[in-house]
């Protein structure tokens, strides 16, 4: 036994340095590799410490510790938006609110410390371990929490690369998985120089590969994947800037559809984007000729407008709700209706009715458009429409490519306050952009509303907070990048070969 005064143990002092303490720190700061940030480097620094961690971690168990600190760092820095969502706007009590963000980023941290596990569990110790395991493990744990439940990929590390770091290039071939597995590979080599002996052999060949992969990217980023397929579309992205605790009152409701009318109506723009659910009513329940007036307005002015609105109708024997984004215009209507539902607030998942009880949050039963929908034709072009966080399924975006030439999101980051999400959820965007070598454009009721080029630059954008529009001429683009052909596959395969070479034990032969 020890005195009060003595010195902790050795295994003690890792535990709580490597352990968890560098890993929580670590992976706090890799939140500065997202938006609005945008420092990419930090994110790799950050996984080279944790895969330190990994390497010096004595058990499966130690190593589970330390990836799951490393998640909860991640997650407490990065998605803690999901508070002001349950508090303010969801009318949660503080302190059930802080519980459940809590439990939540915890869930999400489950991932890296079972890649931890599988990575000390699945490998022998040395260079297959830290330069194949680890990455593999961290990437497919990442994928894996990209469906699971619905899914939740938001702050996948790829996404801290895009648009400006060599490694963004990589997203046009291998998607945001495939961008994480390079960032986690270039991790995993700058923490194997760190770990090798002074001027060796080894230290040089590991800094010729450092440089290898993030050339190749950089190389990666000179390709035109895809090439323009008609003129410049002039469009105008609405930012109606509407108070979420305010936006079904009456007189706000009256004042909100004066409002779009009135810019609808002013706009040159062919094409008029208007956000998610930015008119709070259902479309059949609007004021006596609101629409009419808009459709003939479109029609005279040789123009569509792109609604986002709620339908609902009959499904089977029950009446159901869509959340729609509504062509309006010379044409006859199209809608798209929204397919990945946001669980908690747009449905709720079974055994969790009492949470209505709780949360404060209208429309919560949407049904789910169907899983095929044909891209939406407006201004002369078509457009992959995607409402919300659907955007950050990459596998889903490319369904209506490569038809559609123009990437469109709308959202409604109001529900997040003056938090990280929607800068965060602007950067995703620009991870769509760079995969499918098309423009995004996207219009927010708060922000961020923005046009992105192909190469994932924001080349416009407003201010979070304010009301106006984004006047913006998004070039329509043709062809398909290795991503939009194959989706994630390549980069799990790459990811599963990995992992089995770092799982191989050659048999001695006796």
């Amino acid at each position: 036994m020890t005195g009060a005064g003595a010195v902790p143990s050795r295994p003690a002092t890792f535990l709580l340095a490597w352990g968890i303490a560098l890993p929580a720190l670590a992976g706090a700061a890799a939140v500065f590799g997202f938006a609005p940030f945008y420092a990419w480097p930090v994110p790799i620094a950050s996984l080279a410490l944790l895969f330190l961690a990994w390497a010096r971690s004595g058990s499966p168990l130690q190593a589970a510790i330390s990836g799951f600190a490393f998640g909860l760092g991640l997650n407490l820095g990065g998605v803690s938006w999901v508070y002001v969502s349950l508090h303010e706007f969801g009318h949660m009590p503080a302190v059930l609110a802080a519980v459940a963000t809590f439990l939540f980023c915890a869930y999400l941290a489950l991932f890296p410390a079972l890649a931890g596990w599988i990575s000390h569990r699945l490998a022998p110790a040395g260079p297959r371990r830290l330069l194949a395991a680890m990455p593999a493990a961290f990437v497919l744990l990442e994928w894996v929490r990209g469906w699971l439940f619905t899914g939740f990929p938001w702050l996948a590390i790829g996404y801290s690369q895009a648009p400006a770091s060599p490694l963004a290039g990589f997203a046009p071939v291998l998607g945001a998985y495939g961008v994480s597995l390079a960032t986690a590979l270039v991790a995993a080599l700058l923490a194997a120089f760190a770990t090798s002996p002074a001027w060796s052999r080894r230290r040089t060949v590991l800094a010729a590969a450092f440089v290898a992969v993030l050339g190749t990217g950089a190389a990666l980023r000179l390709v035109a994947w895809t090439s323009p397929s008609g003129a410049p579309v002039s469009v105008a992205l609405l930012q109606g800037n509407v108070p979420q605790h305010l936006k079904w009152r009456d007189d706000v409701r009256a004042r909100t559809l004066r409002d779009y009318h009135v810019q609808v109506v002013r706009s040159p723009a062919r094409v008029v984007v208007l956000p998610e659910t930015a008119l709070p009513a259902f479309i059949d329940q609007l004021p006596p000729g609101y629409l009419d007036s808009i459709r003939s307005h479109a029609q005279a002015a040789g123009k569509d407008v792109l609604v986002g609105t709620v339908e609902r109708g009959l499904s089977g024997e029950r009446m159901a709700y869509w959340n729609s984004v509504v062509r309006v215009g010379a044409g006859p209507s199209q809608s798209y209706r929204k397919r990945h539902l946001v669980p908690f607030g747009e449905f709720i998942p079974p055994g969790f009715g009492w949470v209505l009880s709780v949360l404060k949050i209208p429309l919560t039963d949407f049904a789910r458009g169907d899983a095929a929908q044909p891209p939406m034709e407006a201004g002369g072009t078509s457009w992959a429409i995607a409402i919300c966080y659907e955007d950050i399924f990459g596998e889903e975006m490319i369904a209506a490519l490569p038809q559609a030439g123009v990437l469109l999101n709308v959202s409604n980051d109001a529900w997040f306050g003056e938090s990280l999400a929607a800068d965060q959820h602007l950067q995703f965007s620009q991870m769509r952009s760079l995969e499918t070598g098309r423009w995004m454009v996207r219009a927010t009721n708060t922000g961020v509303t923005a046009a992105i080029d192909e190469k994932g630059r924001v080349v416009a954008r407003l201010p979070q907070f304010t009301g106006g529009e984004v006047a913006a001429s998004p070039v329509p683009h043709a062809g398909s990048t290795p991503y939009v052909r194959w989706g994630n596959l390549p980069a799990l395969v790459l990811a599963a070969a990995l992992l089995a070479v770092a799982a191989f034990r050659r048999r001695s032969r006796r």
